[in-house]
């Protein structure tokens, strides 16, 4: 029986956030250690290097572009996984709250790092609440997300088995979790 099954990209399938940090450090002159980012409570990365929160904002926004197209990793296994769900048979589906004007490139990055994309099957532009609707339309088996308000909108869905991608910021969530893709399996 073939299934769908849909992904957040950001954190779930790349290690966006740890990218972001590496780039704030050396944008901001900085040394702080992944430690510090390894008990981030919060999904904002900018507390360990003394912003607040309105200068976390501002960083991030004027940052996407390196945050977003430069070298940010997938997780180990993540590639693979999905293409090898792929190759069974089964439907990908990828749910982003990436801004519109990212989508398209966005799209282009993921295939150019070797993930399985097809048009139809890439969702971006939506708010973390409306995540939800797309889900339910498509009508998924499966679905993996990191952040919690997004997965606390899933947890009473009716059909779709809801996955948590494993960060220091969603632990308090009780979902089956997802700690590494090549240790996973449904």
């Amino acid at each position: 029986m073939d299934l769908r099954f849909g992904f957040d990209i950001d954190d779930t399938l790349i290690n966006l956030r740890e990218h972001a940090f590496h780039l704030y450090n050396q944008k901001l002159k900085q040394s702080v250690g992944l430690e510090a980012f390894r008990e981030l409570k919060r999904v904002e990365i900018h507390e360990p290097f003394g912003l607040t929160d309105e200068e976390g904002k501002e960083m991030w926004n004027r940052s996407l572009e390196e945050i977003y197209y430069t070298s940010c990793p997938a997780y180990p296994g993540a590639v693979d996984m999905l293409n090898e769900l792929v190759n069974q048979g089964h439907e990908i589906y990828y749910i982003t709250s990436r801004p519109k004007e990212h989508g398209e490139r966005t799209k282009k990055w993921l295939l150019e790092r070797g993930f399985p994309v097809q048009d139809h099957h890439f969702f971006y532009g939506m708010k973390d609440s409306e995540k939800v609707d797309i889900i339910r339309e498509l009508k998924l088996d499966f679905y993996f997300d990191d952040k919690p308000e997004v997965l606390e909108t899933l947890s009473d869905e009716a059909g779709v088995k809801v996955f948590v991608k494993d960060q220091s910021y969603n632990r308090h969530i009780e979902l089956a979790r997802v700690n590494n893709w090549p240790d996973f399996s449904f």
